[in-house]
């Protein structure tokens, strides 16, 4: 099974830290393997744990995370997270996919038909309007995390992108608040006994290594290049909202 798991967990790192999106294949790459629903979910946020701080890292070391506002905002994204879980109990989101993959798709349009939108950096700093944006953006993308989940990176870049920064550096503070709500959600999963280490350990040093591969081509080629595979990522989590069953 780690024949093929290990691969594509690989890429999934390298598209995650790119622009965000990589469950799309490690959960149908786990389903695949045999797990149960509840096992695959617990063993994806082992691999999203690596993943994510892998490619922190390597943001965070080359300048592209805004330090002072991406650490107001984990504790935001943290709460809708809990939130989101706690809502799950008593609403059935299935009856959200549709819906969420309309909005993912035009949220993708957007970024693709302005041509300028998150190619330049004007980021104006921790403005009043920077925080209006961003405060209840974290924790509204947080709570549909612990809620649903897929796109959530993609939610991040584009809440970023709105704030004023380039696609990379977009990218760098999206996988810093994923690391966050990853890290959060791993606790709540290790004490549900569900993760299945002999598959996640591999996959996740795979994921990293991919992670940290993406989040490098990222930085290298530019926030064109972000935005190309940004595109390809929102195509792929629309398919999997609507054909998710």
């Amino acid at each position: 099974m780690l024949l093929y798991g290990l691969p594509l967990a690989f890429l999934a790192g390298f598209i995650d830290a790119v622009a965000g999106g990589g469950g799309t294949i490690t959960l149908p790459t786990l389903f695949l393997m045999g797990l149960s629903p509840a096992q695959v979910v617990a063993t994806n946020k082992l691999l999203a744990i690596f993943g994510s701080g892998s490619a922190t890292v390597q943001y965070w070391r080359k300048g592209h995370v805004e330090r002072p506002l991406v650490l107001r905002l984990i504790p935001l994204a943290l709460t809708g997270s809990a939130l989101g879980a706690f809502l799950v109990q008593f609403v059935n989101p299935d009856a959200f996919r549709t819906l969420i993959g309309v909005v993912i798709l035009g949220v993708g349009a957007l970024v693709l038909a302005n041509k300028s939108f998150g190619l330049e950096d004007r980021y104006p700093g921790l403005s009043a309007r920077t925080l209006a944006v961003t405060l209840p953006g974290a924790l509204i993308i947080g709570a549909y995390d612990g809620f649903l989940g897929p796109g959530t990176g993609t939610f991040l870049m584009f809440l970023f992108a709105l704030a004023g920064f380039n696609l990379v550096r977009a990218s760098g503070n999206a996988r810093t608040i994923n690391f966050a709500t990853n890290l959060g959600a791993f606790v709540f999963f290790l004490i549900g006994g569900q993760m299945v280490w002999w598959i996640g350990l591999p996959m996740g040093v795979a994921n990293a290594l991919g992670a940290a591969l993406g989040a490098r081509m990222a930085m290298l080629r530019g926030s064109a290049f972000v935005k190309w595979v940004y595109g390809v990522i929102v195509l792929l989590v629309a398919a999997r909202l609507f054909l998710a069953r």
